[in-house]
């Protein structure tokens, strides 16, 4: 099961690259990040090789942070295909909260990180429609 950590950085120059530099300075890969606006402060989704430690070096770092159960699904890379992803899930009366792209590991094909409400009905219409969900040991 994959996680995310998300977190609050504040909306100004250079609070990105310290945030990320923090990760980096501790060896910590990142697999995905969302950074949303939000006024004043930015909230910042990531997917992490360790997200344990990764929590636990922003929270000494400062950050308060959060760390929730998502969905990390491959698709094949063409025309379409998160439409195809979206539509299963639709049809199926699964309500999307937000999805933001992974970063590539495999040639062909897409990424995606997705939050919702309902994971055992995600998975059920993913599967019947033939999308893979990533396993943590391939982050």
């Amino acid at each position: 099961m994959a996680q995310q950590i998300t977190t609050f950085i504040e909306n100004r120059p250079g609070s990105l690259a310290a945030f990320c530099r923090i990760l980096k300075e501790h060896g910590i890969d990142m697999r995905a990040m969302n950074v949303g606006d939000a006024m004043d402060f930015g909230i910042v989704r990531v997917i992490a090789d360790d997200t344990e430690k990764a929590a636990e070096v922003l929270k000494t770092s400062g950050f308060v942070c959060q760390v929730e159960d998502v969905l990390v699904i491959e698709v094949d890379d063409h025309p379409g295909a998160l439409v195809e992803l979206l539509e299963a899930l639709g049809d199926a009366d699964v309500n999307v909260e937000y999805t933001y792209a992974l970063f590539s590991r495999h040639e062909g094909t897409a990424g995606f990180v997705i939050r919702t409400g309902d994971r055992a009905e995600a998975l059920k219409a993913l599967g019947k429609a033939g999308i893979r969900q990533i396993p943590d040991s391939e982050l």
